[in-house]
């Protein structure tokens, strides 16, 4: 079988990253699209993953506009690259991988998780053989829409397999009782980030300079924007493909961006999401809250005084790695789910097993 793969964000290499290795073990033969975004291409290196560029997603100055002028010459890529390639079947999201797959007739799975805009979801749905999202999203996407119990990270951090590296603390350069923390800032430059506003520039130093009081700070600035010279922290310089094992060994992150602080809490570890100007509500962060995993906040001050008050909490790692064992462990192995899919070249009444029993029809568990 030939499988195409659209992966156009870090996030998505992270997705596919594991069904895309067991499918070549398996003798599939797998390609991976992808445009030139933040660390995308630098995954699929680390990895080892084939792929090819198809054009490069420009941030500065982003809009709407921007957005549309980018699709035309590289949909003229993705459908050279598609047609070349003539696959089976063909995974990803929005106009990319709807294009795709009916350019080259091929099956056109989309797998989604609960993001805000609406305009990957019209634009994509009329073309998809089947979409794939999990249960706590609250979009019903018509008949080829089928949901799991849990994340579209427990591809990559469902205790089956993540397997966190046990240098990360060398890489770090910090010693193995010490406390650190990590602080995320959005660059919010992706299509549904458009008019958003999370953590204010004097905000930033704040949270730091108090974070700093309490323990080792790591700042990861997406926007590379933020001077650190005369800040207590350090900026978290480790290949992007570490961050996870990063994240598994800190004792708090804090984010204004949605998927790195539900990846830290699907890791057992303390996740603050600081919501700013975005008033989108996530099936995915409301479940996380009711395990215990994560936690939002409206207000700068209370994201502030809780980040304080849990690393001040002795017992905290404890009862969050208690809570991971018994929430996520219970959750669906989305990798095992995803080669299933693929397997069946998209098909849902192909599957059998536990991958048939993990998907329900959206439509009929509303």
């Amino acid at each position: 079988m030939r499988i195409l793969v659209l992966a156009n964000t870090p996030a998505h290499v992270h997705l596919y990253r594991h069904a895309v290795d067991r499918l070549e073990r398996a003798g599939h033969d797998v390609l991976v699209l992808t445009r030139e975004y933040a660390c995308t291409t630098d995954l699929l290196d680390y990895f080892g993953i084939p792929y090819r560029v198809y054009g490069r997603h420009e941030t500065d100055g982003y809009s709407r506009l921007g957005f549309v002028r980018e699709l035309g010459g590289q949909f003229l890529t993705i459908g050279t690259e598609a047609l070349r390639f003539d696959p089976d079947v063909v995974f990803g999201r929005g106009p990319y991988a709807a294009y795709a797959g009916t350019f080259s007739r091929a099956p056109v799975v989309l797998v989604l998780d609960d993001e805000p805009g609406d305009f990957n979801h019209t634009v994509s749905r009329p073309f998809a053989d089947c979409i794939i999202s999990p249960a706590v999203t609250r979009r019903d996407l018509g008949d080829a829409h089928y949901t799991f119990d849990g994340f579209k990270e427990c591809a990559y951090l469902h205790p089956e397999v993540f397997e966190p590296a046990g240098d990360v603390r060398e890489y770090l350069d910090v010693d193995p009782d010490e406390p650190y923390v990590i602080v995320r800032f959005n660059a919010l430059d992706a299509l549904h980030d458009t008019d958003l506003e999370g953590f204010r520039p004097e905000q930033r130093r704040e949270l730091i300079e108090r974070l700093g009081e309490a323990a080792t700070v790591f700042v990861s600035d997406e926007g590379d924007d933020l001077d650190l010279r005369d800040l207590p922290a350090r900026p978290y310089d480790l290949h992007p493909a570490l961050i996870h094992d990063a994240m598994a060994e800190a004792e708090l992150l804090v984010a204004d961006t949605g998927t790195m602080a539900t990846e830290a809490a699907l890791l057992g570890t303390p996740a603050f999401r600081y919501r700013g100007t975005d008033d989108h509500e996530y099936g995915e962060f409301r479940a996380l809250e009711r395990a215990g995993l994560a936690e939002q906040f409206d207000a700068y001050d209370a994201v502030r005084d809780r980040s304080l008050e849990i690393i001040a909490d002795d017992g905290a790692s404890d009862r969050w790695e208690r809570r991971r064992r018994e929430y996520v462990g219970s959750l669906v192995n989305l990798t095992d789910l995803l080669v299933a899919v693929a397997e069946s070249r998209g098909s849902i009444a192909r599957l059998e097993g536990e991958a048939k029993r993990a998907l329900r029809p959206r439509s009929h568990s509303l």
